[in-house]
């Protein structure tokens, strides 16, 4: 069976180097290979299925709509099940948080989001410059690839990567303080931008959470200097961290705000791109794409909306976060003080960085070795990543925390 895909699939393919089983079922949090092993799933998919694999009532909606010959694709044409989406997603999501916002949907990735708000940002400003952070990661295409700081991903473009300037992320030196100089000091040399642009945490970067103060103090310079604030809740949004958006515990309302992955609802390709009205200055087909109007994804996301809300999944989310906290700090740091743990929500990182980098790959190799899928991040791929679905039960959450936990253990030499 590997024949093939060694044979004919390109060599740029890399999740499967670390987990070398063909695939065929899941459901919620857990993965089945074709010969029937389990594996506990705390991925999910790269963050693409918060409500889980196969969600049921998700399913049923897809299933429902698939059974009656609807429209499939439908570029940027008017259509119910978009309607249906647009109109929960106000009435579900913005409205009740006070958010004005236009909706802008994008081709089918994130980093097609972000390039739209890149774009969008300089022509409102008419600047060309932008400002993102150290450990950012913004996507694959060339201009999120410029705001993208790991070596590895910016030496795949091989062209210039400009018009980005990068400051200290937020617990690295005085991050505020510096973005002031930048900004304020007539010889700092760096051009006024249109843009910052920021994760409230840092998922790909090493699982850095920024704080509440930080935010609001980058808030506060943005509306000061009249610079566009623009987050990128392409993996941490859809309630991974507790809310729906990430950028509500610090109170602030972004200009634009960047989702995909999760936002389908069902693992299917689609991404948004949210804009305060008076930003809305694009031309008819001034960004486009033939994927913008993927029906299914409108279909998943309406039922995702409706679950997150109906089951009160940020209150379980929340409730979850101790959990996997309490867990981590007592039975995983504690097997040695160089050892440091840090999360919010359903996004957890176990940092290896002070005793050596690479035994977080090598936990990863442990755990599948015993039933689970996780990943690394972060520094020198450092960080031993940790994002099930937000809707794993209770046991086979504690089942994954105590493989995390016998691989920690294994790689450590305990």
């Amino acid at each position: 069976m590997f024949t093939i895909f060694e044979n004919k699939e390109s060599q740029v393919r890399s999740y499967c180097r670390k987990y070398p089983v063909v695939f065929d079922r899941a459901k919620n949090a857990e993965m089945f290979s074709e010969d029937g092993h389990r594996y506990i799933d705390f991925l999910a998919v790269a963050g693409s299925m918060n409500y889980g694999h196969n969600n049921p009532e998700i399913k049923k909606a897809v299933l429902d709509y698939l059974s009656e010959d609807r429209i499939i694709n439908a570029l940027d044409m008017y259509t119910s099940a978009k309607a249906e989406f647009l109109q929960t997603f106000e009435e579900d999501i913005l409205a009740p948080r006070g958010l004005d916002y236009k909706v802008m949907c994008c081709g089918p990735t994130g980093t097609n989001a972000v390039e739209a708000a890149l774009k969008l940002a300089r022509k409102n400003k008419q600047r060309t410059g932008v400002i993102a952070f150290s450990g950012a990661f913004h996507g694959m295409s060339l201009g999120a690839l410029a705001m993208t700081t790991d070596r590895v991903s910016r030496e795949g473009g091989f062209v210039p990567l400009e018009n980005v300037t990068f400051a200290p992320y937020d617990g690295t030196f005085d991050s505020i303080a510096y973005l002031r100089w930048v900004l304020e000091d007539d010889h700092s040399g760096v051009d006024k931008p249109a843009a910052i642009v920021l994760e409230t945490v840092q998922a790909e970067g090493g699982i850095n959470i920024a704080s509440v103060e930080w935010l609001r103090a980058v808030r506060e310079i943005c509306t000061e200097k009249d610079i566009l604030m623009i987050v990128d809740d392409i993996q941490v949004g859809n309630g991974r961290t507790g809310t729906f958006f990430s950028f509500e515990r610090a109170g602030v309302v972004p200009d634009m705000v960047t989702m995909s992955k999760s936002i389908s609802g069902f693992g299917m390709p689609m991404a948004l791109l949210l804009l305060k009205p008076e930003l809305d200055i694009f031309r008819p087909a001034e960004h486009n794409g033939t994927f913008r109007g993927n029906q299914l994804s409108f279909v998943g996301g309406t039922a995702g909306i409706k679950y997150f809300v109906g089951h009160k999944l940020d209150e379980e989310v929340r409730r979850k976060e101790k959990l996997v906290g309490d867990f981590l700090r007592s039975q995983v740091a504690s097997m040695d003080e160089r050892l440091s743990v840090r999360g919010i929500g359903m996004l957890w990182g176990v940092d290896f960085g002070a005793v050596d980098p690479k035994l977080a790959l090598e936990a990863v190799h442990a755990a599948f070795d015993r039933g689970l899928i996780c990943e690394v991040a972060g520094r020198q791929d450092g960080v031993l990543k940790l994002m099930p679905p937000l809707t794993i039960e209770d046991s086979v959450l504690e089942e994954g925390l105590s493989i995390v936990k016998d691989s920690v253990a294994a790689v450590l030499g305990k």
